[in-house]
């Protein structure tokens, strides 16, 4: 006789998990969710007090193989927020404000006290950038994932004043490029870092330049860049924003450049955290991948009008950000 918890899917495990979780998700909701966790279905209040027209504005993603390091260091707890705040800056460069968020969360073999850590950072971020996690998927999939192996995805949805959505449109020749930094390399490059890395250090190798070890720099959390934007975006001058993710930061600023336009970045007007150097000199990285590849320190690209680059950088300072000037948009001709 085979029984499905033999072909190693525990029904059983699925069922605590979510008994487990549900008061911590609660925690999340706001007067908008109108179900509770367990339903086919997540529903949520569409009324959207306040807005004249109101858009949805939605996203999906993952966190890529940084899961690689968190398996290896045996640390959970943050890989849920790097998902959250990915997917909630992703929408807020576009102008949107978040309102819930749907994770997918995939193993070979449910372990409880792992899937909770995981749970626990998704909550942590979803409070953080006040977004409800309303609902979302447990799978287990012996046979696609190795036992210790989970993958984690997410959906994200929000919503934008329909004229207030930034979309690159009233981006100039003459607009100045700030960045903001970032906490490392956020969820993208780890292919590449991991390959390069690994081959002469251990995740548990101590970096006196990094004043850590090499894991936990590498874990570190994905910032979110909401309050920031939210900040700037009641002001005027703010012409488009970037998160910058895979393709770096001139792939992902030129999404929100006009065709006719182009960028001029000053690539030495920011220091690049020694994490940066040090996969590029272990690796022998040619300086195009390092480029294509990562965020090298800035992780949001602010376009602003000329006249309101100061007062921009005035209002980051006074949030205690460090914006920098770092190029300019210019005309193709």
């Amino acid at each position: 006789m085979s029984t499905y918890k033999q072909s190693g899917v525990n029904i059983h495990a699925g069922d605590e998990f979510v008994k487990r979780i549900k008061p911590s998700v609660r925690s999340t909701f706001s007067s908008s969710v109108l179900t509770d966790i367990g339903a086919f279905g997540a529903f949520y209040d569409a009324s959207f007090k306040g807005y004249k027209s109101p858009v949805l504005v939605s996203s999906t993603d993952g966190v890529g193989t940084k899961l690689k390091i968190a398996i290896m260091m045996n640390r959970h707890e943050t890989i849920g927020q790097d998902l959250v705040n990915h997917c909630v800056n992703d929408i807020a460069v576009c102008g949107g404000k978040p309102l819930f968020f749907l994770d997918y969360f995939a193993v070979g073999k449910l372990k409880l006290d792992v899937a909770e850590k995981v749970m626990s950072g998704l909550v942590k971020a979803c409070k953080e950038n006040n977004c409800s996690l309303i609902g979302g998927e447990t799978a287990e999939m012996p046979g696609i994932y190795k036992p210790n192996d989970y993958d984690l995805a997410g959906t994200i949805v929000g919503v934008v004043e329909k004229r207030k959505i930034l979309n690159g449109s009233k981006v100039k020749a003459g607009d100045v490029l700030i960045g903001l930094p970032s906490t490392g390399l956020h969820t993208n490059g780890y292919s590449l870092a991991r390959n390069v890395l690994f081959k002469k250090f251990k995740p548990d190798t101590y970096i006196p330049e990094l004043n850590t070890s090499l894991g936990e720099a590498l874990l570190a959390v994905h910032r979110s860049y909401l309050k920031p934007i939210q900040m700037l975006l009641k002001g005027e001058g703010v012409h488009a924003l970037a998160h910058i993710t895979g393709g770096g930061i001139a792939g992902n600023t030129s999404r929100v450049i006009p065709k006719h336009l182009k960028l001029k970045i000053d690539w030495q007007s920011w220091q690049r955290s020694f994490l940066f150097q040090l996969i590029q000199q272990t690796g022998k990285v040619p300086e195009s991948d390092m480029r294509r590849t990562f965020n090298l320190g800035v992780g949001l690209v602010i376009v602003v009008s000329k006249k309101s680059a100061d007062d921009v950088l005035r209002k980051l300072r006074r949030m205690g950000e460090r914006g920098s000037v770092m190029g300019e948009v210019a005309s193709e001709i």
